[in-house]
């Protein structure tokens, strides 16, 4: 299965344009240091949550809104090769100098997919951070799996769960943190990719109001210590490339 660096940040809702295009700077070099894809979404319908929620998690301030990201690569030692390269790049220390968001705020980790149903594709996203005991690692994957096929059965392009594998502890926020995780409890990020909101919003209605899909006994996670939130997509390497691949000419 594929392996994920998942990124949360806080960024000014006046920088929204600021960092669209700082992303795809990043997105146009990234292909050259081994990211298989680069996504970007912008807050779209992110909740306000009792104990934690993505505002929370990066300590946005008023005026800010939250970016959800990941790079994909095909293993760990993909990803490990991707960030020697980009961190010794001088045109990454050039991008450096002026960042339109807090990267002292910024929350990043390293994930093994578990579930993964689907292909990518689509402008919206949903995205979870959920703690998880270890010794519920199975319950929760098999409970995952079950629920990737009913979110692709309600249209979904793709789900991918991904548990925590090389997620720092932070000095100001961390992934951790985010959920309050506990002594013995692990992180999932997770995400769904939708053709558009609409059929998102449509989706969850329709899942929501199934009894069949009510929870019987106990769940392999913290409800109240989970996390979600809406996204649009404003930086797709995969969506790009085959745009590119569309418009090719084709040559004898």
């Amino acid at each position: 299965m594929s392996y994920f660096e998942g990124f949360i940040a806080p960024v000014p809702e006046a920088n929204r344009d600021a960092y669209r295009k700082h992303a795809g700077e990043f997105a146009s070099l990234s292909p050259q240091f081994g990211i298989r894809r680069h996504v970007e979404a912008w807050d779209s319908d992110v909740p306000e949550g009792k104990v934690t929620d993505f505002r929370k998690a990066v300590d946005a301030k008023p005026d800010e809104k939250v970016v959800l990201a990941f790079f994909e690569y095909g293993n760990r030692q993909e990803r490990d090769a991707a960030n020697e390269k980009f961190m010794s790049d001088p045109r990454m220390e050039e991008m450096g100098k002026n960042m339109p968001f807090d990267g002292k705020r910024m929350i990043v980790g390293g994930f093994d997919a578990i579930v993964e149903e689907g292909s990518s594709g689509g402008s919206y996203t949903d995205g979870f951070v959920v703690p998880v005991p270890e010794q519920k690692r199975d319950a929760y994957r098999q409970l995952a799996s079950k629920m990737a096929k009913v979110f692709r059965q309600h249209g979904a392009s793709r789900v991918v769960e991904a548990i925590a594998d090389d997620v720092p502890h932070g000095k100001v926020t961390d992934f951790y943190r985010a959920v309050k995780a506990e002594d013995g409890e692990t992180v999932v990020f997770s995400f769904i990719e939708w053709p558009d909101k609409q059929t998102r919003d449509e989706a969850w209605a329709k899942i929501m109001s199934d009894e069949s899909l009510k929870p019987e006994g106990d769940m392999p996670f913290s409800g109240q210590r989970m996390f979600w939130g809406g996204f649009d997509k404003i930086v797709d390497t995969a969506q790009q490339q085959s745009a590119q691949q569309t418009e090719a000419p084709i040559t004898a």
